[in-house]
């Protein structure tokens, strides 16, 4: 284990009196997905984060209904235009309540509401002269609903559709855009955490320094295009989708005189994928200083999930459905594995195996576990109901001292959308308290009847398993509950703050009656590797069954086998495979030997520490995924997971098995 705060930032916790999140509002060209279910999760994640940290918060999302692209999907579809915005926008509507979204609103761009300020904030720039009426050709790509030059295209094709765009001449109103480019570059530098991560700031501002940031076309002629909201001074044209869809952010909060527009849009944080980080980082920004209204607070940019390498695509057909995810594997899972899987601002690969995988370490394994065996000594010791805690000692001062520094970690990082480091910091707490359970050993002190240090340490389990399931609440608001309710609580999120819950002892009050079990996370049964396996040559029979492949041998051939005793000494995961751990153990050997083991589904690091295992010693050494593996440590599949091969008591490292 680390030591207690290793995971705890050097700065404190940043407290905002109001918080404003907004997803994108996405595009209904296509059913929601798996990344539209990873954004506005993390968007629910933030917006729930902050009512718990005290703060006062507007949650946002919607659909974007206008543009090229919904006129030939309708037609596609055999629908009108309204017809089919109105089919995909109710599908994301009805996604959401399932996937336990808690906005505030939905917006949709064909909206009264909308359209009213988008024509408004049109004219106010129109009469400030930053737009003008000129002719212009380009290539256009009706994917991407725009105008590209020559020097952004990529061997003649969209950059992102591969296709060759169509090269359209025609008049149209511009938004002087490049005007603002020095005041847009110079905000971006004073502000440094305007755009976040910091290679996305990076990219803005490599773009800006280029001094290749045009005039933006805002318009397009009815001629060609009337599904868009008509252009105030100009009957004859339709808004651009762009300039159109951004608006919505200051709409939906009563732009310019609402109550709302007035108390969030300063502390407005947009969440978008990085496909459309130059309409938010660029166009929207200088739009705003145009319209006379201060920029956001900050962009959060996130990178793509990809299938087998692949970002998912209808037409290749690797797309996601979030719902049968969470029906598969459970809401919360889904929404656990989300946050804890991605790095923000990287792309991160989706497989229902890494779903598994850390439902099982993680969910199972560690929390799980944590809260059955407690739960069941609390009733085997106490009838169930929570003990009075007596004299506190040296092993629970530790152990609250790395609540407070896992805590702590999880406020901080999670405050700057660092949602996956945020949650390895909580579990630091989690792997902890397994631990805590092993060293204080409650089962000897009942055997030893010494109630007033058993009773100190079933409380102290309780009241941080308690703190963990009101942190866990932004991510798995469901299970967060159950686990409360387990502990005889009845959930409010308007009494909790979390900020206090670093430095808050004792809130669980002894006397209540506990559940006697939590199974909450079962543990999931691996995929096996499914299709036909090749032979080794053409026409050689099928390999026999199981049970006939094995064969009798000599016990000479026994005796090359060098089976060991060693002790656990160091666990970590192999950095580069979900289900492998690096275990290094001491079997009589100079140095530690590093086994890397398959067992990362059942096992998590901390739990093997101290552990005595079987291991293999006179395999071959091999490179698995790059790291060195001196042999295998022995263990037995079971119906509910694996057991490990150990001796029934402790024996000296190194020590032969005969």
């Amino acid at each position: 284990m680390l030591a207690a705060g290793a995971f705890r930032p050097d700065k404190e916790n940043v407290i905002v009196e109001r918080f404003y999140i907004t997803t994108p509002i996405y595009y209904v060209n296509a059913k929601p997905h798996l990344g539209h279910a990873y954004t506005t999760t993390v968007a629910d994640s933030m917006a729930r984060f902050h009512r718990l940290m005290g703060a006062e918060t507007y949650f946002l999302t919607g659909t974007d209904e206008h543009g090229d692209k919904i006129v030939q999907a309708a037609e596609a579809n055999g629908q009108t235009p309204k017809e089919y915005v109105d089919t995909i926008s109710k599908l994301f509507q009805d996604l959401w309540p399932g996937m336990n979204i808690s906005n505030n609103d939905f917006i949709r761009t064909t909206e009264p509401r909308h359209v009213k300020v988008v024509q408004e904030i049109l004219q106010k720039v129109y009469d400030a002269g930053d737009i003008y009426f000129g002719e212009y050709g380009g290539h256009y790509c009706f994917g991407c609903e725009r105008f590209y030059t020559e020097k952004e295209l990529v061997d003649g094709l969209c950059p992102d559709h591969q296709t060759k765009p169509e090269y359209i001449a025609e008049k149209n109103y511009f938004f002087k855009m490049s005007k603002y480019k020095d005041w847009l570059l110079d905000h971006i530098n004073k502000n440094p955490d305007f755009i976040r991560p910091e290679r996305y700031r990076k990219e803005v501002v490599s773009l800006l320094e280029s001094g290749e940031l045009e005039d933006l076309c805002i318009s397009r002629p009815k001629s060609r295009l009337t599904w868009g909201i008509e252009l105030p001074f100009d009957a004859e044209y339709v808004t651009y989708v762009w300039f159109d869809a951004l608006i919505n952010y200051v709409a939906a909060l009563g732009y310019p005189d609402g109550d709302k527009f007035k108390k969030y849009w300063p502390a407005a944080n947009h969440l978008v994928a990085k496909d459309i980080l130059k309409p938010h980082a660029v166009f929207w920004p200088t739009m705003l200083k145009a319209a006379g209204i201060e920029p956001y607070q900050h962009l959060n940019v996130h990178g793509y999930w990809l299938v087998e390498d692949t970002k998912m695509s209808k037409s290749i057909g690797n797309v996601v459905e979030p719902l049968a995810m969470k029906d598969a594997y459970g809401l919360d899972a889904f929404r656990y594995f989300l946050l804890r899987e991605m790095s923000f601002g990287q792309d991160s690969s989706f497989s229902e195996k890494a779903l598994i995988g850390r439902l099982n370490a993680d969910l199972a394994n560690d929390l799980g576990n944590l809260f059955n065996r407690t739960l069941s000594m609390t009733h085997k010791y106490f009838g169930g109901v929570i003990p009075r805690p007596d004299i506190e000692d040296v092993e629970d001062a530790e152990i609250k001292k790395i609540g407070q520094g896992a805590m702590q970690a999880f406020q901080d990082f999670f405050n700057e959308f660092k949602f996956s480091r945020g949650l390895e910091g909580l579990w630091e707490l989690v792997r902890g308290l397994n631990k805590y359970v092993d060293a204080t050993a409650p089962w000897t002190l009942y055997k030893e009847k010494n109630t007033g240090r058993l009773s100190t340490v079933i409380y102290v389990l309780l009241e941080n398993m308690r703190k963990i399931a009101v942190h866990l609440w932004p991510v798995m608001p469901e299970a967060s509950e159950k686990m409360l309710k387990q502990l005889g609580i009845t959930f409010d999120p308007e009494k909790v703050n979390l900020p206090k819950e670093l430095d808050v002892w004792g809130l669980l009050e002894s006397g209540q009656t506990v559940a006697e079990t939590s199974n909450l996370f079962p543990r999931v049964d691996p995929i096996e590797d499914k299709g036909p396996k090749k032979s080794e040559k053409k026409g050689k029979k099928s390999e026999k069954t199981e049970k006939d492949a094995v064969a009798t041998i000599e016990f000479e051939d026994f005796q090359k086998v060098d089976l060991r005793v060693g002790t656990v000494r160091e666990v970590e995961k192999h950095p580069d495979a979900d289900r492998l751990l690096l275990v290094r153990v001491d079997t009589g050997d100079d140095e530690l030997r590093q086994v890397v083991a398959g067992i990362a589904d059942f096992f998590a690091p901390d739990d093997l520490i101290g552990k005595q295992v079987v291991v293999v010693t006179n395999l071959k050494p091999r490179k698995l995924r790059k790291q060195l593996s001196q042999g295998m440590i022995l263990a037995v599949k079971t119906k509910d997971g694996m057991e490990l091969l150990t001796p029934t008591g402790e024996v000296p490292g190194g020590s032969k098995v005969s």
